[in-house]
């Protein structure tokens, strides 16, 4: 059965998806700009009060984190490339060894279900937060960091194991469309859990608090983007070298 038709097809709604998502990042970017307000007669009661942490916007969003989605959506079409870039090359390397010598399914599956649990401990982290109560933050937060240094230990561990096989960068199309794929995403979940520890530290010195519940929902959207992503490159590499009917 040849998959390559859906492949391709895949690849294009994708990068479509991508380019949407970049078009409404920017638009709402621009209109998220602080309003003007007219100038009010001499005794005219202001009648207009903002709420703590409120930012008057058209979109009635803060701007870092329209920014920030900004940032994603040009995320998207990065990694987006470089899943197209191995789409394209996946099954034409001359040389073994070829994916299904190398990978290990079950260690690979583990590693996927501890990053995806890590999500939910995220949405438990910004939750404990949003209530003010630290405890529940730090709790969540630290269990958040441990899942994703335990998905890079399992990675190292995997990119260890290829390297002992005889899988290297410079091996064939397959050794290097997946190790710059695998690896630009091991370094952003690298630079996430960096994010974590830290917040996690700060919060004992009083820089983490309830009025700060924002910063800690910008890292939630990074880490359940780097998850999902995951998800993206986990089907493309390793479900889709399964063969069909076993």
């Amino acid at each position: 059965m040849n998959l390559q038709p859906l492949f391709n097809a895949f690849v294009v709604f994708g990068i479509f998806v991508c380019i949407l998502l970049t078009y409404y990042a920017l638009v709402n970017l621009f209109k998220s700009f602080p309003k003007g307000k007219k100038a009010r007669s001499v005794g005219q009661k202001d009648d207009v009060h903002e709420d703590e942490g409120h930012v008057d916007t058209y979109t009635g969003e803060p701007n870092i984190k329209l920014f920030w989605w900004v940032f994603l959506a040009s995320d998207c079409m990065f990694f987006g490339s470089l899943i197209t870039a191995y789409l394209i090359y996946k099954g034409q390397s001359l040389a073994p060894p070829y994916p299904m010598e190398v990978f290990d399914m079950q260690l690979t599956t583990i590693s996927t279900f501890i990053l995806l649990l890590s999500s939910f401990f995220m949405v438990l982290t910004l939750t404990g937060i949003q209530e003010g109560n630290l405890k529940k933050f730090r709790i969540w937060c630290f269990s958040t960091f441990l899942c994703g240094a335990t998905f890079l230990y399992f990675q190292v561990y995997e990119f260890n194991h290829f390297i002992h096989e005889g899988l290297r960068l410079k091996t064939n199309l397959f050794g290097s469309t997946f190790y710059l794929l695998t690896g630009t995403h091991g370094v952003h979940v690298a630079i996430g859990v960096l994010w974590l520890l830290g917040m996690f530290i700060y919060s004992f010195w009083g820089g983490i608090t309830k009025k700060r519940a924002l910063e800690v929902e910008i890292a939630g959207l990074y880490w359940h983007f780097v998850d999902v992503v995951w998800i993206v490159i986990f089907s493309v590499i390793y479900l889709l070298e399964i063969p069909i009917g076993g």
